[in-house]
């Protein structure tokens, strides 16, 4: 029994499915530009436009900028080796067929199991996040959505300034008391804008990377205007910068925030950000030289993301003390402060365009991990269905569409940010133990691109990764173990009784 859970792929059948061509195949149409637009496409959204506040906020103050550094560092560690196997195993899956070429079948459905967690409830919560910057946007141009289909369900929201939000959103000291009150039935907003991301990419990757490259653009020239506009203003106000940022790291509270250990606390929930990077190892199967482009893309996107993301937790903080940045437009408070008219308006418009291709990276990568997982017999075969015009896993991609879309619009999901940062830390501590089973296990294959100093790297990468899961809460532990109970029901019932590599060790052991 414990021989067939540690099963693993054959290289040579992995080899094979990436050279497979014809209609129903995925169709390689992306380079090394589309491959490093689509990690900061997922990378710069959620994390620049509403989570960095809130990590300042309640965990590490202004030293916020110092958890993106340790986030990153963690990421720069799993990279290198998601890089090591882009280039050796340039089919879709991501750490889920990396998990199956070295660690075994049973591993290699955990992940990619904990992936489809991820990648699905990852978009819903950007939804949500997509759905409070329109809001606030149309209501900025006037037009006012009836504010019971703007949250989910039970939200309280006010009408403030001409603006109806949640009751947490007003400036301290102001009181609801009085102020006209409306209770949310379902988020309208945030399944209508899953569901146009869903039919982009039913329609096609090349044209879905398209968008993206030309909503990555967009979104770049704003976090490029707000660092040039918020970094003048505080080159001229050197005080308001000096006592914003002091103390740097703020002293521990009586939640057991702050302090050196909330830069943890903070890297631990901060990591759904880089969620991005990732998501580029999903489309390898659909890079025209994956060998040379996939590590480009991935180790590219994470590096010029780490940086916008220390300068922009830099000027925020510099710009508006941390105690008042728990709210859903950190970055649109930080530019008022600077007294440009224009600039909440331009980043609320960035924030609109920039949480929409998080959604597209999200659901893209989820559909792709399903569709490998399918082609390996470990899924029902509709999962991997190929669309015969535009070549996607279309009958995936709508299912969990329409998933995708209900979650935002009914349940309350707060915590659901730190459910995503366990299934991505857990990917990256299967990838680093892959990368250096494999080396031990297969020494003698190519390798374009090679992860340095094996095993120090793929070892300090397990021990940051888990360290982080450690310091997240016990609740997102107690769903995290759910999940993969129900995905174990379906493993015993159904994928072992399926699987490609199961049949093929039967066979040969017949023969």
């Amino acid at each position: 029994m414990i021989s067939k859970l540690l099963r693993v792929k054959p290289m040579s059948m992995l080899t094979h499915e990436a050279g497979e061509q014809g209609e129903h195949t995925l169709k390689r149409s992306l380079g090394a530009v589309n491959l490093v637009t689509l990690g900061i496409g997922a990378v710069i959204g959620a994390g620049i436009f509403v989570l960095t506040g809130q990590a300042a906020a309640l965990y590490a103050g202004p030293a916020v900028a110092l958890s993106f550094v340790l986030a990153g560092i963690t990421c720069a560690f799993a990279g290198l080796c998601y890089a090591e196997f882009a280039s050796i195993i340039p089919i879709a899956g991501s750490a889920y067929t990396y998990g199956y070429a070295t660690l075994g079948e049973f591993v290699a459905w955990i992940i990619g199991w904990d992936l489809v967690l991820e990648y699905a409830f990852g978009a819903s919560t950007v939804a949500s996040g997509w759905s409070g910057y329109f809001n606030s946007l149309m209501q900025q141009f006037g037009v006012h959505i009836p504010p019971q289909l703007t949250a989910s369900t039970g939200t309280q929201l006010v009408f403030y300034q001409n603006q109806w939000g949640p009751v947490m959103s007003l400036p301290p000291g102001v009181s609801d008391a009085g102020l006209p009150h409306v209770t949310a039935a379902f988020n309208l907003v945030a399944m209508a804008i899953v569901m146009v991301i869903t039919v982009i990419l039913v329609i096609g990757i090349k044209e879905s990377a398209n968008f993206n490259s030309a909503i990555v653009f967009i979104k770049l020239s704003v976090v490029a205007i707000f660092l040039v506009v918020g970094g003048y203003f505080l080159i001229r106000h050197p005080d308001l910068a000096r006592t914003n940022w002091h103390p740097f790291v703020p002293p521990k509270d009586a939640a057991g925030n702050f302090g050196w250990g909330g830069i943890s606390k903070g890297a631990s929930r901060i990591f759904f950000a880089y969620i991005g990077f990732d998501a580029v190892s999903t489309a390898a199967q659909e890079a025209k030289k994956p060998q040379r482009d996939m590590p480009i893309g991935i180790l590219g996107s994470l590096l010029i993301c780490t940086i916008l993301y220390i300068l922009v937790s830099l000027v925020l903080t510099g710009l508006v003390s941390y105690t008042r940045l728990n709210v859903g437009a950190p970055v649109a408070l930080g530019i008022d402060a600077t007294g440009v008219s224009w600039g909440s308006l331009l980043v609320k418009i960035g924030a609109v365009f920039g949480l929409a291709t998080v959604m597209l990276v999200m659901l893209l990568g989820q559909t792709r991990v399903f569709y490998s997982m399918s082609k390996d017999g470990l899924l029902w075969k509709w999962a991997s269905a190929i669309h015969p015009k535009f070549r996607t896993p279309w009958i995936t991609t709508i299912v969990f569409g329409i998933f995708a879309a209900l979650f935002p619009a009914f349940l309350p999901i707060g915590r659901l940010a730190d459910l995503v940062n366990i299934g991505t830390l857990l990917a990256f501590t299967i990838v680093c133990a892959g990368v250096w089973v494999l080396r031990v296990r297969h020494p003698e294959l190519h390798r374009p691109f090679k992860t340095p100093l094996v095993p120090l790297v793929p070892i300090l990468g397990m021990g940051s990764a888990i360290f982080l899961m450690s310091r997240l809460a016990a609740i997102t532990w107690e769903v995290m173990i759910g999940w993969l109970i129900l995905g174990l029901i379906i493993y015993f019932g159904y994928s072992m009784g399926h699987s490609k590599v199961q049949k093929l060790a039967k066979a040969q052991v017949a023969d």
